[in-house]
């Protein structure tokens, strides 16, 4: 993320229909907050192979270019109703391409989708524009989801009624968890937020044989654990950041989603690994079933951005 003397550019995806329009007042509140630059792109979408000089495919295109400027009109309209400057853009091609190589062009610091909720989830993250936008993206990515039977309707203010004041962050110790509590760091201080860190005890990973010594391991593990997670929630309450900590047994996605429930978190923020990211790791994985359904946005974190006036919050985590 940009830093104080930069203004940070958080980018919207959006074809909007009415699973996109949540996600629009997420976008706009975090620009507001964060007194970000706000970009909003929607793509016309224009398979490859058919040309675009025959002249029904010229009306087609014209129509959709039509449509789509009134759209993108109508939403600045909205943003500027509530102080919020926005640029916007229009491409026409393949959305997730179209989507990826305009967040590259902008540098952007944060990447704002919605999704479908349900079984609409399901079909939207596995091998379509929103998969590969979270696992491509030089940036983090905000899920924003809604089911499609909800009603939304903003309400006044810049966050449109969005709260985002409890924040749960899945620890595996991993790298690119720290970095998801890192920018979930950024994220409270920003919002005024708690946030909780969740590590989860699997079962099958520390063994189900209830000796004494393998007992006596996991009790180990666990204080091991267990003071980690304390000294990294140290960290945060020293940068004046409300926090606090738990170590839960169980399948992890189901304590995940247990524990954002329980807590009524307003955002999960997980980390992603490397290059492979989503690929690998929504793979009927801990991230996919989160996803999927989570009622709260997700935030994934592969790239996170830290301007140069970043203050790293944690210490050195390393084993």
């Amino acid at each position: 993320m940009s830093g104080e003397t930069d203004s940070p550019r958080v980018f919207l995806a959006t074809d909007f229909s009415k699973w996109a329009l949540r996600a629009e007042e997420y976008a706009c509140c975090l620009a507001a907050t964060w007194r970000a630059t706000l970009t909003v792109l929607t793509v016309l979408e224009f398979p490859p192979g058919i040309n675009p000089e025959y002249p029904v495919n010229q009306v087609y295109l014209s129509e959709l270019m039509k449509a789509g400027a009134k759209q993108l009109v109508e939403l600045k309209a909205r943003a500027s109703s509530r102080g919020i400057a926005l640029h916007t853009r229009i491409a026409t091609g393949i959305p997730c391409e179209e989507v990826l190589a305009a967040v590259k062009a902008e540098d952007s610091d944060l990447v704002v989708v919605g999704t479908k909720g349900k079984s609409g989830l399901a079909h939207v993250l596995l091998g379509s524009t929103a998969e590969r936008v979270i696992r491509t993206a030089s940036c983090p990515v905000l899920t924003v989801r809604m089911d499609p039977d909800e009603v939304y309707s903003a309400e006044a203010g810049s966050c449109g009624g969005i709260s985002l004041n409890r924040i749960l962050v899945p620890v595996d110790f991993s790298d690119c968890s720290l970095d998801a509590v890192e920018y979930a760091a950024l994220m409270a201080q920003r919002h005024r937020a708690s946030v909780t860190l969740l590590h989860v005890l699997e079962p099958v990973s520390y063994g189900l044989d209830f000796t004494l010594l393998h007992s006596a391991k996991r009790e180990e593990m666990r204080e091991r654990l267990t003071a980690r997670l304390d000294d990294m929630t140290r960290a945060l309450v020293e940068a004046k950041i409300q926090a606090v900590s738990q170590v839960r047994g169980g399948t992890p996605f189901e304590s995940i989603l247990d524990s954002a429930r329980t807590i009524q978190a307003d955002l999960i923020v997980m980390g992603t690994h490397g290059r492979r990211g989503l690929s690998h790791a929504l793979s009927g994985s801990v991230a996919e079933a989160v996803l999927r359904q989570s009622r709260c946005p997700v935030l994934t974190v592969r790239s996170p951005k830290f301007g140069s006036g970043h203050r790293r919050v944690l210490p050195d985590m390393s084993m």
